[in-house]
Formats: C-alpha cells, sequence, structure tokens
C-alpha cells in the first residue's frame, strides 16, 4: 500500500502539537497543542471548529486525546477531563499530581486509568461522572500507558515495560517487567500478542536513539527479534486495520511502513517536508490517512486514497454530522417578591464536599497505639517496692543520650556588607564548598563560589569583594544560572547584541521570549558598570518553554548531585539560536543586516540570527548499493566538531584547530537507511561541503569533548615541541583549497567547563572585550566571567588548557572582514512612548470607575529629569529554606523566592503631583504558596484574569512600561528601591534613584528607619495599618522627599534627622497606633480619588490579541476622550502584547539590613 502526501494543517497561532486523535464516527481531527487548547479541524477544507482548554485555568500541554462516539477525553499535567463535541466540559478530575498519561481500563467498562510521573500510583476513575475509586501501586514514573485485552501495560521513563494484572490483589503477583531502552521510553504500542517499543539507549553517559524497535510477546514478556530502523525512531503506530502493519517515524520526519511477520523486507518509505520535529502522530480508524504533529504547529498527512477517493472522509464513511460548539444555556428568569423562596435561586457549582453535608468529627479516640515492650535486661534486674517496680538501665542500653553529635561549623560564611560596615572583614575570598577536591594548579578564581546568606538576605553579600572590574558578572541563587556563562559570551558578540537591543522595542508577541529576555538582560549588562546583575526572567523562561524538558535543558540540581553541565551548554547553544532565530524572524519585514556588496543576500531575507550566523551548505547523498545521488541544500547556524579516530591520530600527531574545524565543516558521515531507488537498506555517504562565500559572519561551534581521547587535542601537555598551542585567537580558513583568499576569524568568547572534582563541575566565561568598551586599552583584553566573579587574565590562559579540570565546550568567532561593515540601520532603537499612553488588561472583571490611576497624556510623557515615585508588591513561590545548627545558629540555605505581582509609578510633579499613571497587578503562571497579604496587600483573586477587578498584565508588558521610564531618563523615588528593583531584575543607575530610606539615615547608628515610622514622624499620617498599598506608600516616600527638600533648604535636615532617631529610640522605632500612650497624629484612610474621567484606551481589554475562544475581547466601557475622539488610535501596535495563560498568583517579612532596606 502505497501513499501520498496532502497539503499540511497550519494551526494560528502555531504552537507545537502535543496530541493527535482522529474522530471514530465523524470527519474530525481532533488536536492537542502546547498552550493547553484541543481543537477540532473538518474534513479536507481543514476549517476549524470546536476549541476549549484541557487543563484546569493553566496552560499546561495535552498530554493525550482520546475519543469516542460521544465525547472526548483529554489530559494534561492537571488532571484528565471529559467534554461534550460541542465543547461543553461534563467533568474534570484535578489531580493532586503531576499526570502524565490515561489509558482505558482494560477490563472493566466505564473507568480510566490514570498515571503520575510524580508519584508511584495509578488512580481509578468512573470515566462517566470523574469521581476517584480507588489508587494502586504503581511503578515510579510512568510516561506511557495502553491496554490490552487483560493487561495494562506500562513504560517508565527509566527505561522498563511492565504489564499490570488489575485483577490482582497485590502488585507483585501481577506485575511483570523488562528492561527495552536503558535511557527511557519513547514510543510504546500494543497489538496483538506483541508490544512493540521505541526509545533512547544510553553510550558513553549520553542518550542516543536506539535505533531498533523492540519487540515483545506480551504473554510472557520476553523479546523477540527486534526491527532496524538505522534513522532512529521515535513514534510507532499499528494499523487500525492490519495488525501486522506498523508505522514507524523519526523525529526528522522519515517515516517507514513495515510487516513486522518480514522486516527485513523494503518497506513504504515517506519522508515528510518538515522544518522541526515530530511532536505527535495518529492514524485514520480506517488506516487510510496518517498525522503528523510537529514542534512549529502545523500538522502533515500521509493518504493511501486515490485521486477518485480523495473525498473520502477521515473516519471512512458519512458519519454523523460535524458538531458546533454548544449554545450557553439560558439562565431562568427570578420574577422576585418579599415572598419569594430563597431556594428557587441555585447552587453555584462545586466540586469539593459542602461543610454542611460532613458528618460531624468525632473528638477524641478510642484507639491507642500499643506500649512499647520493655528490654528483657530490664525485666531481669527489676525488683518491686510497694506494687513499683525498679531497676537501673543496663549499661548496652544507655548509649549517649541526649546528646547530639559534635558538628564542626564553618565559620567561613562568606563577605557581607553589614560586617566591612562593623569594621569585621576578611580580606581572603570565601572557600568554595568543595575545598576537599580542589586542586592546588586551579585559581581561585576559577573556582565556584557560592553566595552565602545572612540574617538579612542576599543583598547583604559583598558581590563587590569578587569583582573589581568595570564589567559586570552574573548571580547564581536562581534556577537554570547554569546558562549565566553563555549569556555573558553572547552579550559580548556585539551583532547579536544589537539585535536583540533592538527586538524588545517591537511588538513581540510571545509570552515566552529568549530574544526579548535577552536583550532586557544585554540593557541592564550595560547599565550596570561592574555592579552585579541577576538573569532572573531570562532562567525563568527557559523552564517555560515547552521544548526545554524533553531536551534537559531545566537544572533540577539537587545538593550533591552535580549534571553535565558541558552536554547542557551545549545543548542549550543549538537550542538558544533556534529559538532566536524562530522568535526575530519579521518576515517579511526582516532588516538586511550584511551588505549585499559582502555578500549576495538570499530571497526571502531570513531573520537577523540567521543572517549572522547561519551559513548554506549542500549536501550530496550516495547510496551504497546502487549509487543512486541525492542533493539538498541546508543552512546551518552551529558547527559541532568532530574528532578524528584513534588510527587517525597517529597519522595526524600535529593536528590544528583549523586543520579540525576545516573538516568538521566539510565532514563525511555515513548511515544505513532504506532507499527509495532500489527499495534496500544500504549503506548512504553522505558529503558536506560549504562554499567560500558562505561562511558566515558568526561562527558558533561546540566543542563536544565528550571523553578523554578528544580532549587530549586541547592540552597544553600535548602540544610539548610545538610552536604554537592548539587553540588560537584568530583562525584562517581555506575551504575550497589554493586560489582563494582564506577567511580570517577571530575568537570573541569561549565557554569552558572547570571540574574542580569528580562530582563538581561548573561553567565559566572566557572573554575578550570589544577594543571600544575596554577600560584600559594596554591592558590585556581577556576576562574571565566566573559568574559574579570577574577577573583579567592573560591571553595565554585564557587560551591555554594546563590540565583536565579546563574542558571546551562552546566557541564563538567574528569574520574580521565582515563584523565591522554590519548595518544596524534597520533595527529600532527606542521603545514607543505609546505604551504609557495605553490602558489594556488581562482582567475580564475590571471595573473602570473603581481604577485608581489615570494614565499618562501625550504631553505628560516623561522628559530626562522627570521625577516619579514607585513602589512595588511582591509574592512567594517558594518559602525560605534555614538549617538550625548545633550551637544555636541559624543558616539560610536559600532565601524566599519572590515575584513581582504589582507596581505602582505616580507623578512626581506638576498639577497632578502624586497621582497614579501606572497601578498595574501582574499575571504569573508560577504557583503561588503565599500571598503575603499583611506586607503585599495582595488577596486571591487579584492575580487571577477571570477574578480580579484590577488592570492585569503579563510581566513582560509591565517591564517594557519600567524599561521605559529608565530610557527616559526618569528619576525615581521610592523608599528600599534597591531590593525591588532587584526581585523585578532591573537595573536602575545610580544617578536616577533618590531612595528616602538613604536620605533618612546616619551611617554611624546602623539603623534604617521604616517608611511607616518616618510617615507618622514627618507627615503626621499612619500607613500600613492593616496591610500594605503600593500607592500609599509611593506617595509616602515623594512626601518624605519633598520634607527633606524643605528641610534642607531650611538648614533644619540635620537637626530633625538627629530628633527622628532619638524618638525612635525612644518607642522602639514602632510608630503609636490609636489608643496608645503616645499621642498619635489623624490617620489618613481616605483612598486616593479615581479619576475624574474614563483613562483612554487605544487597545483595551485583552492585551494578547490571541484569538482563542477563552481569551477575554475587548471591554466595552472605554471610549477615547473627547479630545481624542475621532482621532486614529495607533499610539500602540497591540501585537506588543501576547498570550498570557490563566492561574491565579504575592512581599515576606525580610530582617532589616544595616545596609540595606527598611522599607517595611
Amino acid at each position: 500500500m502505497s501513499y501520498d502526501t496532502l497539503p499540511p494543517l497550519i494551526q494560528h497561532p502555531q504552537h507545537p502539537i502535543t496530541a493527535l486523535s482522529f474522530d471514530p464516527v465523524s470527519d474530525i481531527l481532533w488536536s492537542g497543542s502546547s498552550s493547553g487548547v484541543v481543537s477540532a479541524y473538518y474534513g479536507s477544507t481543514y476549517a476549524r471548529g470546536i476549541a476549549f482548554p484541557a487543563a484546569s485555568g493553566q496552560i499546561r500541554p495535552v498530554n493525550r486525546i482520546l475519543v469516542s462516539e460521544k465525547d472526548v477525553k483529554a489530559s494534561s499535567e492537571t488532571g484528565v477531563g471529559t467534554w461534550a463535541k460541542g465543547g461543553a466540559n461534563k467533568w474534570y478530575y484535578k489531580s493532586t499530581h503531576t499526570t502524565s498519561t490515561f489509558v482505558e481500563h482494560p477490563t472493566l467498562s466505564n473507568t480510566l486509568v490514570i498515571a503520575s510521573s510524580s508519584t508511584p500510583e495509578f488512580t481509578i476513575i468512573n470515566s462517566a461522572t470523574g469521581a476517584a475509586i480507588r489508587q494502586i501501586p504503581a511503578p515510579p514514573i510512568v510516561t506511557h500507558l495502553k491496554a490490552s485485552q487483560s493487561l495494562l501495560v506500562s513504560g517508565a521513563s527509566n527505561g522498563y515495560i511492565r504489564t499490570h494484572d488489575l485483577r490482582s490483589s497485590s502488585r507483585k503477583d501481577g506485575e511483570s517487567s523488562i528492561m527495552a531502552h536503558s535511557g527511557g521510553i519513547q514510543g510504546l504500542e500494543v497489538s496483538g500478542s506483541f508490544v512493540y517499543s521505541c526509545g533512547w539507549g544510553i553510550r558513553q553517559s549520553r542518550p542516543y536513539a536506539d535505533t531498533l524497535v523492540k519487540v515483545f510477546d506480551l504473554r510472557a514478556l520476553k523479546p523477540l527479534p527486534p526491527i532496524p530502523f538505522p534513522l532512529g525512531p521515535s513514534h510507532i503506530l499499528v494499523h487500525p486495520k492490519k495488525s501486522s502493519s506498523l508505522v514507524i517515524v523519526s523525529s526528522q520526519g522519515s517515516v517507514n511502513m513495515v510487516d513486522v511477520l518480514a522486516p527485513h523486507q523494503a518497506g513504504n518509505f515517506q519522508q515528510l517536508s518538515i522544518a522541526s520535529y515530530v511532536t505527535a502522530t495518529a492514524f485514520s480508524p480506517t488506516g487510510a490517512y496518517l498525522a503528523f504533529g510537529d514542534a512549529d504547529g502545523c500538522v502533515h498527512f500521509l493518504t493511501s486514497a486515490t485521486t477518485e477517493e480523495s473525498h473520502v472522509p477521515w473516519n471512512g464513511f458519512e458519519g454523523q454530522p460535524v458538531p458546533w460548539a454548544d449554545p450557553p444555556e439560558v439562565l431562568p428568569e427570578v420574577d422576585w417578591t418579599p415572598s419569594t423562596p430563597l431556594n428557587s435561586i441555585g447552587m453555584p457549582h462545586y466540586s469539593t464536599p459542602l461543610l454542611s453535608g460532613s458528618a460531624l468529627l468525632s473528638i477524641g479516640s478510642s484507639y491507642h497505639p500499643p506500649p512499647a515492650k520493655i528490654p528483657e535486661q530490664v525485666l531481669n534486674s527489676m525488683r518491686s517496692i510497694d506494687f513499683v517496680g525498679y531497676a537501673t538501665l543496663p549499661k548496652e542500653l544507655r548509649g549517649k543520650r541526649n546528646l547530639a553529635p559534635k558538628e564542626v561549623i564553618n565559620k567561613d560564611e562568606g563577605r557581607f556588607r553589614s560586617k566591612v560596615s562593623r569594621g569585621v572583614t576578611n580580606d581572603q575570598p570565601p572557600s568554595p564548598s568543595v575545598d576537599k577536591f580542589q586542586r592546588p594548579e586551579i585559581p581561585k578564581y576559577w573556582r565556584k563560589t557560592d553566595i552565602k546568606y545572612s540574617k538579612f538576605g542576599i543583598e547583604d553579600f559583598d558581590f563587590g569583594f569578587y569583582n573589581k572590574t568595570s564589567y559586570s558578572g552574573l548571580e547564581t541563587h536562581i534556577m537554570n544560572s547554569y546558562t549565566n556563562a553563555i549569556v555573558q559570551a553572547l552579550f559580548y558578540t556585539i551583532p547579536l547584541r544589537q539585535h536583540a537591543k533592538s527586538h524588545i522595542t517591537i511588538a513581540c508577541q510571545r509570552e515566552h521570549c529568549l530574544l526579548c529576555e535577552f536583550g532586557f538582560v544585554s540593557r541592564m549588562l550595560e547599565d550596570a558598570k561592574g555592579t552585579n546583575c541577576q538573569t532572573s526572567n531570562f532562567c525563568k523562561i527557559i523552564g517555560r518553554m515547552p521544548q526545554a524538558l524533553p531536551l534537559g535543558l531545566v537544572d533540577y540540581t539537587t545538593e550533591g548531585n552535580s549534571p553535565d553541565y558541558a552536554t547542557m551548554i551545549q545543548q542549550f547553544n543549538r537550542f538558544l539560536l533556534e529559538e532566536m532565530a524562530t522568535e526575530g524572524d519579521t518576515s517579511p519585514s526582516n532588516p538586511l543586516v550584511v551588505s549585499p556588496s559582502l555578500r549576495t543576500a538570499p530571497e526571502p531575507i531570513p531573520s537577523p540570527v540567521t543572517q549572522l550566523f547561519g551559513f548554506e551548505s549542500k549536501e550530496t547523498i550516495t547510496c551504497g548499493h546502487c549509487g543512486a545521488k541525492k542533493e539538498k541544500e541546508s543552512t546551518t547556524r552551529l558547527i559541532d566538531l568532530i574528532y578524528p579516530r584513534k588510527d587517525q591520530i597517529i597519522a595526524q600527531p600535529a593536528l590544528r584547530f583549523t586543520d579540525l574545524l576545516s573538516s568538521s565543516l566539510n565532514r563525511d558521515t555515513t548511515y544505513k537507511a532504506p532507499c527509495q531507488v532500489c527499495k534496500h537498506i544500504a549503506t548512504f555517504r553522505s558529503r558536506r561541503g560549504v562554499p567560500h562565500s558562505c561562511l558566515p559572519v558568526l561562527l558558533s561551534i561546540n566543542a563536544a569533548v565528550f571523553n578523554e581521547d578528544q580532549h587530549q587535542f586541547w592540552l597544553d601537555s600535548n602540544r610539548r615541541g610545538q610552536t604554537e598551542r592548539f587553540l588560537t585567537s584568530e583562525v584562517s580558513l581555506n575551504l575550497e583549497g589554493e586560489g582563494q583568499w582564506p577567511v580570517e576569524y577571530d575568537l570573541r568568547a569561549m565557554v569552558v567547563e572547570v571540574r574542580v572534582g569528580p562530582k563538581a563541575a561548573h561553567l565559566a566565561a572566557v572573554v575578550k572585550i570589544p577594543t571600544a568598551e575596554l577600560d584600559d586599552p594596554s591592558a590585556s583584553p581577556w576576562f574571565v566571567f566566573n559568574d559574579f566573579v570577574v577577573e583579567n587574565i592573560t591571553e595565554d590562559e585564557a587560551l591555554g588548557f594546563p590540565s583536565q579540570w579546563k574542558v571546551p565546550c562552546v566557541l564563538y568567532f567574528e569574520r574580521r572582514d565582515f563584523v565591522d561593515e554590519l548595518d544596524y540601520s534597520g533595527f529600532p532603537k527606542q521603545l514607543d512612548p505609546a505604551i504609557l499612553l495605553q490602558l489594556t488588561t488581562l482582567s475580564k472583571n475590571m471595573n473602570p470607575t473603581n481604577l485608581k490611576h489615570e494614565v499618562l497624556r501625550y504631553e505628560e510623557l516623561p522628559k530626562p529629569g522627570t521625577v516619579v515615585a514607585i513602589d512595588a508588591e511582591f509574592v512567594a513561590l517558594q518559602q525560605e529554606e534555614t538549617e538550625f545548627r548545633t550551637d544555636g545558629t541559624k543558616k539560610v540555605l536559600r532565601p524566599s523566592q519572590l515575584t513581582l505581582a504589582r507596581v505602582s509609578v505616580l507623578r512626581g510633579s506638576g498639577p497632578k503631583s502624586g497621582k497614579p499613571f501606572i497601578d498595574d497587578y501582574i499575571h504569573t503562571t508560577d504557583t503561588i504558596v503565599d500571598y503575603l497579604t499583611e506586607f503585599s496587600g495582595i488577596t486571591y483573586g487579584d492575580l487571577d484574569p477571570m477574578l480580579s477587578p484590577h488592570t492585569l498584565l503579563p510581566l513582560k508588558v509591565v517591564y517594557k512600561k519600567l524599561r521605559l521610564l529608565v530610557d527616559l531618563g526618569c528619576i525615581f523615588i521610592g523608599h528600599g528601591l534597591s531590593k525591588d528593583f532587584r526581585i523585578i531584575n532591573l537595573f536602575v543607575p545610580p544617578e536616577q534613584v533618590i531612595d528616602t530610606v538613604d536620605l533618612y539615615f546616619i551611617r554611624e547608628r546602623q539603623r534604617r528607619i521604616s517608611l511607616r515610622f518616618l510617615s507618622w514622624y514627618l507627615l503626621k499620617e499612619t500607613i500600613q495599618i492593616d496591610t500594605h498599598d503600593s500607592i500609599e506608600d509611593a506617595r509616602a516616600a515623594l512626601l518624605l522627599y519633598q520634607k527633606y527638600q524643605q528641610f534642607e533648604e531650611e538648614g533644619q535636615f540635620d537637626a530633625i534627622l538627629e530628633e527622628i532617631y532619638r524618638e525612635g529610640r525612644k518607642l522602639n522605632w514602632k510608630a503609636p497606633v490609636e489608643g496608645g500612650a503616645t499621642s498619635t497624629p489623624s490617620k489618613s484612610n481616605t483612598p486616593y480619588p479615581a479619576p475624574s474621567s474614563p483613562p483612554r484606551s487605544g487597545v483595551m481589554g485583552n492585551p494578547m490579541m490571541n484569538p482563542s475562544a477563552f481569551l477575554p475581547s475587548l471591554h466595552p466601557a472605554f471610549s477615547p476622550p473627547p479630545h481624542l475622539q475621532g482621532l486614529p488610535m495607533n499610539f500602540m501596535d497591540p501585537r506588543m502584547m501576547f498570550a498570557a495563560s490563566w492561574n491565579s498568583g504575592g512581599l515576606p517579612p525580610q530582617p532589616q539590613s544595616p545596609q540595606g532596606n527598611g522599607r517595611r
């Protein structure tokens, strides 16, 4: 049976496809995406119909779709639900654990089995009601489930396949297992008495795609001869009408249909035209259609129907009519009179039992554990006196009671600013945490230095002690901070930095955009001038990318467990360039960066990242059996070095880096695959050639050093007797032999792995600072960026590899004749200030008449020196982790993790001084563990788009507003702003910050004064009574600054500050409350007045412009003010907003630091 291709189905928006299923009774294809939406597509026209979210209030990828005659069942990480084909939800089972997949019960009807990847148990639920029936033990981390006639077959991430007889009373009696793939299961199918699987293997401690489809006898779970598939299977499907026909699919889109009874015969081989990789597959009920979803949001089709049969529906027959969206049920009218019974009003839907329906809880219990048995030695020596037994405790039972083991406490806890201010200094850097593994030849600035936490938090750590340069380092206390090295390397690659800085000024539609976050980090590093920074938003985005977790790019490192960072950073390098190329593609309006005079511009013009890093290559593939040749052209953005074999090393003892790079560019490879010409599985030879004129501006190289033999090429000890080291700062490439001018490259940056011990490694960046950014042109331009430790080094140290502790990972070269001739004129340079003139929101429940802020008018746009007041509130995503030691001291292992929840910015001058123009609440998809309402004023529902009455926006939009205010030269006034800006991940130059916590401070007193006390004493107002309000706090800081100016003009400030300190000591720094012993100023409880007229809204409502049905629409209550009516509302491109997911998401009490903030 032969298959032909059909035009692909392209989803809008283009989210990766994660699940596919054909409808058994209608001409429908059901598709699930990484955005958590299940969509229906009708017939050969691909008309989109029903769409509904499969996750409970969150954006989570759809794991699986199961379609029956009457309904659609779908699962995500949050649980499993059933929907009518019209889109109405029947029930949803929200699991307390992460759901990985589900399947119908093999022996019980109307029953589902749900597997979890976070807990070792199966959950049995009723498929008609969604009620949980019971939980049964299961193997850990089950990723695949299939049902046979009587057994349940599971595949786990550890590579085991198991059969489960759910009728058995014990797991031991009803379970069999066999190891299938040592690196994990990727695909699992059951047909009759056979089990088929594909997955990953482990070779040299690295995962690789297993080239065999394993076959097992289901009855005894014994292995049978496997089916070879040299291209690496990632998905397998059994033909629904021919149980012996198997479809094997690779991630690159190679499809082979084989007969399992004759696996060595050439099957029907097809190659999909796919630009990314296959993520989901499905077979139609008749076997006439095959569907393949990819990571670009496209669905590709193969069909066995002939031209005359092209009208055949997907399900093979006319079937039931296509369903459309269910109309909402009309609410009944209630004629309310004084005698109307209250029970005529319906109860709201609820999913948990009501307290009124629960039985009374019994107080106390008559059941107690049995008393502990008295040891025999005690009973033998016991004597009784007046019915009381006495006995001495035998020596062997005494032990060391009530004595804790003696612990050696390391007093070297790091260098803190609070100790420096008190004169307690330590000029030596803290010893790294893996000191017992250190080798004497490793310089200190190459070793890993951990951040220590004092009682004042991370703000007290003296980062400046580790960096005396004007080039900023990056902090390490956040997840995925292993990417700090590659961020530093790419930051000093000027062409990419210019592109990223330009990208943040345009209307990016992506919620999670690595290029945007890299642009924000670049701006922050430019402004910081040596002050330490952090990439918290950039690192957070990595964990939210749907492809990052399968590629192993999320760092879940636990104490004592160090991952293979060398492999991770090289995989991340490839992933980052691909993502940035996609995110920066604005076709057909991509600017031309490389001038046509330097290189012929392709049509259409690709993205700037592809113009900088991409190079075209021509690959010639020759079949070793029939000699058939095939040529194909491709664009590559990265090169993996290919080292010679051991027998070739002897013949090339003096191999140079230039030779190795040239052979890796023009490489020869061999592999086995089915030939479409001769229909045999033959050995193919592939020769890739790169034309001289196609070499890129920036050359990105993965060193691919994965064993000692490959590392030997780089070591200085193996270059004895030779005039130069292996790696040089200049590389000359001549790929076309004599007669051509060589292409000269300069090494710009390099990422290396520093191996301090057998299980301790970290990454560092070696960077050659551009000449224009050097402080001292006569000094060495080479610097090592070891997270927040920055040190100037020589070129010999930068390029040398003295021992096994330094391993190359990623290298970036710049083409000497191109890099200074690039054209950046097509890049936008500034953010559109109209973002400050628009009122946008995600909230569907916002009441514009209750808003406390009024957006700026055009004539109010800030100018350099404009004063604004700012305050922010935060919620906790992770509680503080502390350790109590045996000497009674407490050590902070990890501070609480906070995220921005609300930010308010007030006008600081003019007729509307003190009136807010920004009061945005920030929507987050992270799990909030504590709203910290007492300190933030944030309550449940404030951050939920379906419940919040406030202006609710994604973090990226709010960050752009603050970034614009910094760029416009605003002067920020606030109380304790250093911590606020740190958590927001925004660097503001010191000359643009006026912090009242520093204005009202005497350094010798070692005491920062809280905002509440200053307001009570100077402003005669009591604030922060029950909770905090960012508008109130920002307004208080602004008034305190105005008081400071008044006192300075009158020459009274020093005397008044002394009075404040005397009064503070007398009252223990607590502002008195009403009814206290001290008279209290009158408290102002009047809320700040709302704007007299509705704020203007060029684009009001949903800021994402996403056509999904469940997103909010334009808010009807807004219209332009009278003086703007009739004018085009084009202040802001609505596409600058992007899709945000639904969730609800709040500043914990932090001890006041002598050098930190005193805001609370």
